[in-house]
């Protein structure tokens, strides 16, 4: 009898499958300090407690984005440990804020399934579902990934693609930040005097800085968030698959993104919902991130006059300085853009 888990092939999934996934994970201030170690984000908020407290917040709560990771870290055995990539994510919405000593788990749903043209792999979408310990959602996504199959002549099921919104309405953009006392908040300490005003649709970042990723961050990042998937630690597996190599872990680069985008949009506290986001292209240990941000929208969030919401979409590359707005994608063997993230990020007035 099999006591291992093999993790699901796409012709195990069926439309409308609900899975709870193992090992809810209580999030300590270890996890938030290694997590300022692998990316160096220097966010204000999120750094502080005392800031967090003259603001509005209990404590300082913890990374959104280390939210996303544990909670989407929870569904790679069930859902991607067989992926052949990661494809994208939309509708993601930041519900309520998380502080360390809350305990996160996930529940996944089945909500379309395709089999690719060559019979070989499939993609499954999903919508995680992150709760805290008493059952409050923190984080809801969709996201979809590519899946080989264990059996090339199986069956292919009923084609049903979800369509997820384009944008994450902005009434859903205040959920998880309770008001912020705008005069309290300190410019100098946030590390930036520009506010919600200062930011107009069009307008583009370079966020200047780089950082190159070492092979040992990106798998201690991975484990971490407890991501098994086979692409990111096993190199004699890799060894024989499409590069030949590892692979870092889409989500890191996503982080690093944000980490680089601190300069430019210090006051950007606070990531209320993403919209959409696609891996364009690999990044292997030894490549250069650098990221530039377009201001997509600027928007009220209703019922709120102490922050706007700014829509924004990042690009990262490998690489590639960000001097002169790339937008060529890149390849495995070509620099360029390797991430696109638009989302919604909250700005204080």
């Amino acid at each position: 009898m099999l006591k291992t888990n093999p993790g699901n092939y796409f012709e195990d999934f069926r439309l409308g499958q609900t899975i709870r996934h193992a090992t809810p994970r209580t999030v300590t201030a270890g996890d938030v300090a290694l997590y300022t170690a692998l990316y160096g984000s220097r966010f204000a908020l999120q750094s502080s407690d005392a800031f967090a407290r003259a603001v509005g917040y209990p404590q300082a709560p913890v990374d959104d984005l280390l939210t996303f990771h544990v909670v989407f870290g929870k569904t790679v055995p069930d859902v991607s440990l067989n992926a052949v990539a990661n494809l994208g994510y939309a509708d993601c919405r930041f519900l309520r804020a998380v502080y360390p000593g809350d305990t996160l788990s996930t529940v996944s749903e089945v909500i379309g399934l395709k089999e690719n043209s060559n019979g070989k792999t499939g993609t499954v979408y999903v919508r995680s579902v992150g709760t805290n310990q008493k059952g409050e959602e923190v984080l809801s996504y969709v996201r979809w990934v590519m899946v080989r199959k264990r059996d090339e002549q199986a069956p292919a099921p009923e084609a049903m693609v979800p369509t997820p919104p384009k944008r994450v309405d902005l009434s859903e953009l205040g959920r998880a930040c309770p008001v912020i006392n705008t005069k309290a908040w300190n410019d100098g300490l946030a590390g930036s005097s520009h506010r919600f005003k200062d930011y107009a649709a069009g307008e583009k970042i370079d966020h200047v800085d780089g950082m190159t990723v070492e092979e040992a961050e990106h798998m201690l990042a991975t484990r971490l968030y407890q991501n098994t998937a086979k692409v990111h630690f096993n190199q004699h597996s890799e060894a024989q698959g499409r590069f030949g190599r590892r692979l870092i872990y889409g989500g890191h680069v996503i982080s690093l993104a944000r980490a680089l985008s601190f300069n430019g949009l210090a006051n950007a506290f606070h990531i209320a919902a993403i919209n959409g986001g696609r891996h364009v292209a690999p990044l292997f240990a030894g490549g250069t991130v650098f990221a530039w941000s377009e201001i997509i929208e600027t928007a009220d969030v209703p019922g709120r006059n102490d922050v706007g919401a700014l829509r924004i979409v990042t690009r990262a590359t490998r690489d590639v300085p960000c001097a002169e707005f790339p937008v060529e994608d890149g390849a495995p063997d070509k620099p360029g853009v390797i991430l696109e993230l638009d989302y919604w990020a909250l700005m204080v007035r």
